[in-house]
């Protein structure tokens, strides 16, 4: 198993590429399942959950072919294709719930294992299930599986309003995909308005669909008979970008994100800027001026998650490391997930002072920390060791980095790029 070695210390100076995003490019990948054309995407990034997805593409009989352009993927799913996506697939991927909505709606039947992913706490589907039942699916959820058809005497799902109870991203991901080939309008209440969401939409109206309010709470569809073929750009990873933001705040130095989109990022670049960080936008990207050493300069910064356009989930772990070697004490409370301090052992035994109160976690800033070994428990908390090996004394090695894998493109190559000592290790 991989794990990556650290050694602590080094300024970060250069540029780094920001790849596509992870949370755009799986539902886009799905999307390609609503026409018979050719898509051709492209920064698609080279992550195993992409990986992934594209194996159950071709699972299902979509034809997949990588060509010239960085991150470029032909998606061609003609006839016939078949509508189900196997446990076997699916259970070290969350994402996977997204080819409900395409299936269903262009092929009128789905058989969708429940997914798995990183255990952060209870992401149930029974919002995917309430809303396309509100389209007039008829589903079924038996030995793990979602068994979804239409009615009997019906070809197409039905437009509706619908209200989730909470806001939901990849259920208004998977609505939107439905609601394209839906007769009749749908309008989503209470949608969720991650930038990943606009693209999305931005990717299906390039294939015919006709979509209004994608970026607000309320996104109205107009359903058409059928979809044809486009080419699109994933748009570029906002988390990936905070979290180089956070490494170079928390190790000094001067770094350009190229393709960095700083306007994705103002709650996070708001609290870097409170900090004592400078961040500053630049022709095609970000660039991050960061003095060391950080405890000297950082001032610690409370904090609460909550949905876009507020502080992302996504960036509490690796916002965490940073406060850890900040002047201060601060708080950082977890309103989304309910397991998702669980890198707070781990930077503890790196030195820090933490204490967990139910969704709060108290930090108390310490002037260095020291390396150890640790060992990373989901996607968000790898990234956050990583930056807190990066400025601990000595070597950290981070253990099970396959969860690193799942959301960040060659990371530690990017890192050694600017100036890490970092290297991948068996």
């Amino acid at each position: 198993m991989d794990k990556l070695l650290i050694r602590g210390g080094c300024r970060l100076n250069g540029e780094v590429l920001i790849s596509g995003a992870k949370n755009a490019a799986l539902p886009e990948m799905c999307a390609t399942l609503l026409s018979s054309e050719p898509v051709h995407l492209l920064n698609v990034p080279r992550l195993q959950d992409v990986a992934t997805m594209r194996r159950l593409l071709d699972n299902m009989g979509v034809k997949t072919e990588t060509h010239g352009e960085r991150g470029g993927i032909t998606f061609h799913a003609a006839d016939p294709i078949k509508a189900e996506a196997p446990y076997e697939l699916v259970k070290t991927m969350r994402a996977s719930v997204l080819a409900l909505g395409p299936l269903l709606a262009r092929f009128g039947h789905a058989t969708v294992s429940l997914p798995g992913g990183c255990a952060i706490g209870s992401r149930p589907v029974d919002q995917h299930l309430k809303g396309l039942t509100a389209m007039g699916a008829e589903i079924n959820v038996e030995h793990g599986y979602m068994i979804a058809k239409l009615p009997q005497g019906r070809t197409r799902l039905k437009g509706a309003r619908i209200a989730t109870d909470m806001v939901t991203v990849t259920g208004t991901e998977n609505f939107l995909m439905a609601a394209a080939l839906a007769e009749g309008e749908t309008i989503l209440e209470n949608a969720a308005q991650e930038p990943e969401i606009p693209d999305l939409a931005e990717m299906l109206i390039k294939m015919g669909a006709r979509i209004e309010g994608h970026g607000t709470s309320r996104i109205r569809i107009q359903g058409v008979e059928q979809l044809h073929g486009c080419t699109h750009q994933v748009v570029a990873d906002r988390i990936e970008t905070g979290t180089f933001l956070c490494a170079v705040a928390a190790t000094g130095g001067e770094v350009v994100l190229k393709h960095g989109r700083a306007d994705h990022l103002d709650a996070v670049i708001d609290k870097l800027r409170d900090a004592g960080v400078t961040v500053t936008v630049v022709d095609g990207g970000i660039r991050i001026q960061a003095k060391e050493p950080a405890y000297k300069y950082l001032k610690a910064q409370t904090f609460r998650t909550t949905e876009y356009p507020g502080f992302p989930t996504d960036m509490q772990a690796q916002f965490m490391a940073l406060n850890c070697i900040a002047q201060g004490t601060s708080k950082v409370t977890e309103t989304i997930f309910e397991n998702r301090f669980m890198h707070v052992n781990e930077l503890v035994r790196l030195g820090a002072h933490i204490q967990i109160d139910g969704k709060v976690s108290v930090i108390e800033g310490v002037p260095k920390l020291s390396g150890a070994t640790v060992m990373a428990t989901d996607l968000r908390a790898s990234a956050s060791l990583v930056i807190a090996g990066l400025v601990a004394d000595g070597e950290t090695i981070v253990d099970r980095i396959y969860h690193l894998d799942r959301g960040y493109d060659q990371m530690e190559a990017k890192l050694r790029g600017i100036g890490a000592d970092i290297e991948r290790i068996k």
